[in-house]
């Protein structure tokens, strides 16, 4: 679990004594679900308690009965906060496949970076040219097709100044003679036809991130050439799977740089990953994969490949009232409460709880007040 840090900048672990000491001790029976309900919550602390006194009434004790310890009731924002592991780069890299027969004739160089309308590679001296779109081209394109992908090329081709046509998916004789110009301007045959092979889509402008081929090489179909990502820097987190509530697409996050400066970061996508195990024998592992945007890319100036920390957050509780989770009683009559402390007496108040987050809980309930004195349980 990890460590989960309040906006005051109280820290509770539950590796420390401090904690360690409060889970051995209560006044009766253990609270079952509130321990369940605290280890699912990454919380610090379990919850021991004795059954005490009616809801309301607030039993009055002399001071030979009172708390040991006592803690006060803090108004707060409390954050269910999660810190991981994470790598800044340009994200996972994709691999262009050749679609045709020949020889490799021209290779960008590593981290290159290749626009729209521009060579990929080349196979035969002619150009495998990269356009903008999110599925792969799979088919020829040709008078008569009609498609998503069609309509990807056109809006290609308008992108790069050709007209004529109408950019509606379906390749009439129009987006043809467009082709056709196209390919005149690249050295290309022109008959109108894109054929598989031709045009490799993705969804932007890309970084050339390693060569899987070499310029002289025969290649054929299925063979890789090159794997490529996008250009903007992202950081890559992996989790477990039982972190998902903290890892949703469109999470806000905070990134901390290797200089110690924050920045701000929005999870963009989530995508569950199998891991091999680390050993011959060993079984895979299940992971989940974050890739997290910077709010400022100027940030990540000059680091390709950096180590960093993440920080995610499930849930948030602003001005909120706390108490140690181990301030938490279960009431005869069900339900949880704190022993107020009022000079030489005290008296039970049952309470509502909230988030668990840091070691604390959120709670509510009537008569609590900011500054009030709590005991702590035995």
């Amino acid at each position: 679990m990890g460590t989960a840090t309040l906006d005051d900048g109280t820290d509770m672990d539950a590796s420390s004594p401090r904690s360690r000491r409060r889970r051995g001790f209560g006044r009766g029976k253990k609270v079952a679900g509130l321990v369940v309900a605290v280890a699912v919550l990454g919380t610090a602390a379990a919850a021991t308690s004795g059954m005490v006194g009616p809801r309301g009434t607030g039993t009055d004790r002399t001071s030979v009965l009172l708390p040991p310890a006592t803690t006060l009731v803090k108004r707060q924002t409390l954050a269910d906060t999660r810190d991981a592991d994470g790598e800044l780069g340009y994200g996972p890299a994709a691999t262009a496949v050749s679609r045709q027969p020949g020889t490799v004739t021209w290779l960008p160089g590593s981290g290159a970076q290749v626009t729209r309308g521009k060579p990929l590679y080349k196979v035969d001296d002619k150009p495998v040219v990269l356009m903008y779109g999110t599925t792969p081209a799979y088919r020829d394109m040709r008078i008569g097709t009609e498609g998503p992908d069609v309509r990807r090329l056109e809006r290609n081709l308008r992108r790069l100044g050709y007209t004529g046509f109408t950019v509606d998916g379906e390749y009439t004789g129009a987006t043809a003679s467009a082709v056709a110009r196209w390919q005149d301007d690249r050295g290309l045959e022109e008959t109108g036809v894109v054929e598989l092979g031709r045009v490799v889509f993705a969804g932007g402008k890309v970084r050339v991130d390693s060569l899987e081929a070499e310029t002289g090489q025969p290649i054929a179909p299925g063979q890789k050439v090159l794997t490529y990502t996008g250009t903007t820097k992202v950081v890559t987190v992996r989790l477990r799977t039982e972190d998902q509530r903290m890892a949703k697409k469109g999470a806000k996050v905070s990134v901390t740089m290797p200089d110690g400066k924050s920045v701000a970061g929005k999870v963009t996508e989530v995508a569950t990953i199998i891991e091999p195990g680390e050993g011959p024998d060993a079984d895979p592992e299940t992971r989940l994969e974050a890739l997290v945007s910077l709010s400022r890319q100027k940030a990540a100036t000059g680091l390709d490949q950096a180590a960093v920390d993440v920080t995610f957050t499930a849930s948030r509780r602003e001005d909120v009232l706390t108490v140690p989770v181990s301030a938490l009683v279960a009431l005869r009559e069900g339900g949880f409460g704190v022993e107020v402390v009022e000079g030489a007496k005290s008296r039970y108040f049952s309470v509502k709880t909230g988030l668990f987050a840091g070691g604390r809980v959120e709670i509510s309930g009537d008569g609590l007040v900011e500054g009030a004195t709590v005991g702590m349980p035995r």
